[in-house]
């Protein structure tokens, strides 16, 4: 038994990686997308374009959102001491102080909502989505302008 067994030839088993398929593939996927990039157009994104009003409105409500997150509500930009409310009252809030105003018709009075910078952009965006929903049409944004 021992002399059959010195016959055979015994294998191993290699324990490299064969490289060159691997490569070869690499290169054929890098042409491939060195054809094609040019022939993607890049897409284009059509965004809002911010306006400026040649002078203010006279009357207006004035919706602050300060670095606390708690919300006041004013009419204008008067000295008037502003109202707190929260998220759920908001919008009867607005409503009464664009009845109060006497415009003929209640989205004539635009809001303006003055936020911090400091807070998320999602409060802002629940601000005016609030009133949004509530029918108020008028509705934009107070900025700072920076020279």
């Amino acid at each position: 038994m021992a002399a059959a067994s010195t016959g055979r030839r015994v294998r191993r088993t290699k324990n490299e990686i064969n490289m060159v398929p691997f490569i070869d593939v690499m290169l054929v996927l890098l042409i491939i997308f060195m054809v094609t990039a040019p022939l993607i157009a890049p897409s284009q994104i059509d965004l809002p374009s911010v306006g400026q009003a040649n002078a203010q409105p006279k009357t207006f409500i004035q919706v602050i959102v300060d670095k606390d997150e708690k919300i006041e509500v004013q009419e204008g930009s008067s000295s008037k001491t502003a109202q707190e409310t929260d998220m759920k009252g908001l919008v009867e809030m607005v409503q009464r102080m664009q009845s109060d105003t006497g415009e003929q018709e209640l989205t004539a009075v635009p809001v303006v909502i003055s936020a911090d910078k400091n807070i998320k952009y999602e409060t802002v965006v629940k601000v005016m989505d609030t009133l949004r929903r509530a029918g108020i049409e008028r509705v934009g944004l107070s900025v700072q302008t920076t020279n």
